[in-house]
């Protein structure tokens, strides 16, 4: 049976109203005094207090809240609280008037009649009785004469006051629930922009620690290359002495064999004679001292400079963050679990 047909309401605006007045926490008509959140929403004081109170367990004082913060449980918004707590928010005299009115037009006697729902079997009946065997509202007819007549049946008013309460905590577990997924989930968004800072950190260190190698290797290498230069000038230094007296010598040996062939075209004897010893002698002292130094063999190989690598770049492909702080963690771990022997009960050995 459809239980929710036999309720009989009135599409009027007062039923729209009735709505709007009613507290997302006890899910009954606000009851005085109603405070109004930063967030325009509204709640029962008592209502307030409650959520406050189910969301912060562990508050210092629970009778008297000062202080503190909780969430609106219809938008979330976060109400922050002064030092009078809840009892520090604004009271909506609004609202409390507005319930007041309601109060009245829903105590007029015609208008208790056409708000009651009736029941569908029994027209004349209004639903005043809960089965509990059924768990469904009925009326007093269907308890003796109906469907109900051998259920366990309980006034409506009990029952629905049992329920309310229920469900009211229902609520307040929910709100202090979301309440702490929030601050969760706070936590989380958190530790997410701490974690990016943390990173964007390290890559800038990462970063300056690869330049200062750069540095290093590049100095490293300007002071081998300096090195080379310096090794090339002074063989070519020694080289290029050695070619200017070389020259010179080719220079002295061609002037005496100029002045030999023009000897050898001598047709007097006397003349020749007169001449020819002295540039003999001369021409065996310019052998004699054709005997220059000379460059050692290998004496262009640059050999010397060659320079080992291997492992260097072995150690960089190989580099890697530290693990030292890894190990320290688990190393005290370890410590922490460990029990010593002599602190453990008997028995335990």
């Amino acid at each position: 049976m459809d239980y929710n047909a036999d309720i009989i309401r009135d599409n009027n605006p007062m039923d729209s109203l009735e709505k709007q007045l009613i507290c997302p926490i006890c899910l009954e008509m606000f009851n005085k005094p109603v405070v109004i959140l930063p967030c325009q929403h509204n709640l029962c004081r008592k209502c307030a207090n409650d959520v406050f109170q189910a969301g912060n367990p562990y508050w210092p004082t629970r009778t008297s809240v000062s202080g503190g913060k909780f969430r609106c449980p219809t938008c979330r918004h976060e109400v922050i609280l002064d030092r009078h707590g809840v009892y520090g928010l604004q009271r909506n005299l609004l609202v409390e008037n507005i319930i007041d009115i309601y109060k009245q037009d829903c105590n007029r006697p015609e208008k208790k009649k056409e708000n009651h729902p009736m029941c569908e079997k029994h027209e004349d009946e209004r639903i005043n009785i809960y089965c509990i065997s059924c768990q469904v509202p009925t009326c007093s007819m269907c308890k003796v004469f109906g469907a109900h007549k051998d259920c366990e049946v309980s006034p409506l008013q009990n029952i629905y006051q049992t329920q309310k309460t229920e469900l009211s905590g229902c609520i307040s577990m929910l709100v202090a629930g979301n309440d702490r997924i929030q601050t969760i989930i706070s936590q989380l968004e958190e530790s997410c922009k701490t974690l990016k800072e943390s990173s964007q950190r390290k890559r800038e260190s990462l970063n300056q620690l690869f330049l200062e190698l750069n540095r290093v290797i590049e100095e490293k290498k300007a002071d081998l290359v300096e090195r080379i230069s310096q090794a090339e000038e002074e063989k070519l230094n020694f080289a290029r002495s050695l070619i200017v007296k070389y020259q010179e010598q080719l220079q002295s040996s061609s002037d005496l064999l100029q002045s030999a062939l023009q000897m050898g075209e001598q047709t007097g004897h006397a003349t020749f004679l007169l001449m020819s010893k002295q540039l003999m002698n001369s021409i065996t002292e310019a052998s004699k001292g054709s005997q220059l130094e000379k460059t050692e063999p290998g004496f262009e190989n640059m050999d010397q400079f060659t320079l080992d690598t291997e492992h260097v770049i072995e150690s960089l492909r190989s580099l890697d963050f530290s693990t030292c702080y890894e190990f320290e963690e688990e190393e005290e771990d370890a410590e922490e679990y460990e029990e010593p022997e002599e602190d453990r009960p008997e028995g335990q050995q």
